[in-house]
C-alpha cells in the first residue's frame, strides 16, 4: 500500500468459517485494498477461540496495525457497543452477551480502538464503491451462506426504513410459508431439504449440491429451484416497492451462481415488471468488498448508521 498510515485502516471479515484481515486506503480517489490474510475460525467454538482466530489473523498483516480496526460480522451483534447478541442462530453462540470490543482491544497489539458493522451492509457499500452496483444510485444487496444478510443504499446510505424496507432493513426476518425466510434458503436449509428429499441422515454442503445439480440429479435440481424461487418470491414485492437499479448477491451460497440465479429471476419476475425490471448480479468482489465496506462505516471517526 503506497499511501501513508494516515489512510490506510485496518479491517477484519468475520464469517461463519474463516476471517479475513486486510489494510484499505481510504485516501481521496476511492479505496484502495492491500494483501489480504485468511484464517480458519470455528463459529460454534468459545469465545477465546473465535477471539483468538480473529487476533491471529490480524497479526498476520505485515508493519504496524494503526491505532484502529475496522471489523464486518453479522448479526444479531451490538455494533455500537462491540457485544455479542447471538441465539438460536446456529453461529456464535459463545458470543451471547460477550463484550467482543473489550476483548480485541486487550489482545490486539498496541490496544487499538475497534468499531463494528454489519457484514452484509459492508459487502453491499464495497459494491457500490467498487463492484457490481459502482455507478448505481439506488441498490440492494444480498448475502447468501449461514444466513441471509441484507442491505438497501440510496446514494451511498444505507436506507433502514420505507417502502420496500424489511423490518430493520433485515430480509432475514421476512417469513415463506409460514417460517422465517433462512428456513428455506441457507446453507442448513439447503442440506436439510436435500437430505429429507434423498432419504439420507444428512446432507452434502451446498457446493456438491450444486454441482449435483449440473451433472443432472434431480433432487439437487429441485432443491436448489424451489429455495431460490421462493427467495425471490420474497424479494419481489420489496424491490417492486423500493425500486434498486440493481440486486448485487453475494455470499458464499451465490458461487453456485449459475444453478441459483435463473430461478431466482423466476421468483423476483412474480412480483410483476416492476421487479423483473431490476439488474440482478452476482457480486464482482466477493471477498472484497465486506473489507473495503467496513473501512467506510467502521473506520475512524466513522459512526454506524
Amino acid at each position: 500500500m503506497t499511501a501513508g498510515a494516515a489512510s490506510a485502516v485496518s479491517v477484519m471479515d468475520v464469517g461463519g468459517t474463516h476471517v479475513t484481515a486486510a489494510r484499505v486506503d481510504v485516501a481521496a480517489g476511492g479505496p484502495s485494498l492491500g494483501p489480504s490474510f485468511r484464517e480458519p475460525l470455528d463459529a460454534a467454538g468459545s469465545a477465546d477461540d473465535i477471539v483468538s482466530a480473529l487476533v491471529r489473523c490480524a497479526g498476520r498483516l505485515p508493519g504496524p496495525a494503526g491505532n484502529h480496526w475496522a471489523v464486518a460480522l453479522p448479526g444479531p451483534f451490538d455494533y455500537e457497543h462491540g457485544i455479542g447478541r447471538y441465539e438460536g442462530v446456529g453461529k456464535f453462540d459463545a458470543l451471547r452477551g460477550f463484550d467482543l470490543c473489550a476483548a480485541l482491544t486487550a489482545r490486539l497489539p498496541g490496544r487499538p480502538t475497534v468499531g463494528f458493522c454489519n457484514d452484509a451492509d459492508a459487502f453491499v457499500v464495497g459494491e457500490w464503491q467498487a463492484g457490481a452496483a459502482r455507478g448505481h444510485r439506488t441498490v440492494a444487496g444480498i448475502t447468501l451462506g449461514t444466513g441471509v444478510g441484507s442491505c438497501f443504499l440510496r446514494d451511498g446510505t444505507i436506507v433502514r426504513h420505507g417502502d420496500g424496507i424489511p423490518p430493520e432493513g433485515c430480509v432475514h426476518l421476512l417469513q415463506h410459508d409460514g417460517r422465517p425466510l433462512e428456513e428455506t434458503v441457507s446453507r442448513r436449509a439447503l442440506r436439510r431439504a436435500y437430505a429429507q428429499a434423498a432419504g439420507q441422515s444428512g446432507g452434502p454442503d451446498v457446493r456438491e449440491i450444486a454441482e449435483r445439480a449440473r451433472q443432472g440429479d434431480g433432487i439437487a435440481g429441485r432443491v436448489l429451484t424451489q429455495a431460490f424461487h421462493a427467495l425471490g418470491r420474497a424479494l419481489g414485492p420489496l424491490l417492486a416497492a423500493f425500486g434498486p437499479e440493481v440486486l448485487v448477491i453475494g455470499g458464499s451460497i451465490a458461487a453456485s451462481w449459475d444453478v441459483v440465479a435463473p430461478p431466482l429471476r423466476d421468483g423476483i419476475a412474480d412480483a410483476g415488471p416492476g421487479a423483473a425490471r431490476v439488474i440482478v448480479a452476482p457480486a464482482q468482489l466477493p471477498a472484497q468488498a465486506p473489507l473495503l465496506g467496513a473501512a467506510q462505516l467502521a473506520g475512524p471517526r466513522v459512526r454506524v448508521p
